[in-house]
């Protein structure tokens, strides 16, 4: 699939640990592991909410599309 999640970096600029962040959110840290690791299968819109809500960002700030070509490059780089 040809989503990225840029978790962590939203993570460091707002120098924001996964507890803090996922405490913020109010899903667990292994929810936020799935995120961060590319492995979620889908994220419910009121997640996305809190999520931005919490970082002060866009949805377009913590998720992207890629090419699948390009997938396997730049997640193997993050």
């Amino acid at each position: 699939m040809g989503i990225i999640v840029d978790l962590d970096v939203q993570l460091a600029r707002h120098n924001l640990s996964v507890g803090e962040f996922a405490a913020a959110v109010g899903i667990t840290p292994a929810n936020i592991a799935v995120l961060k690791n590319g492995r979620a299968k889908a994220v419910r819109f009121t997640t996305l909410d809190a999520i931005c809500r919490t970082l002060d960002c866009q949805p377009g700030d913590v998720l992207r599309w890629v090419p699948d070509a390009d997938a396997d490059s730049q997640a193997s780089r993050t």
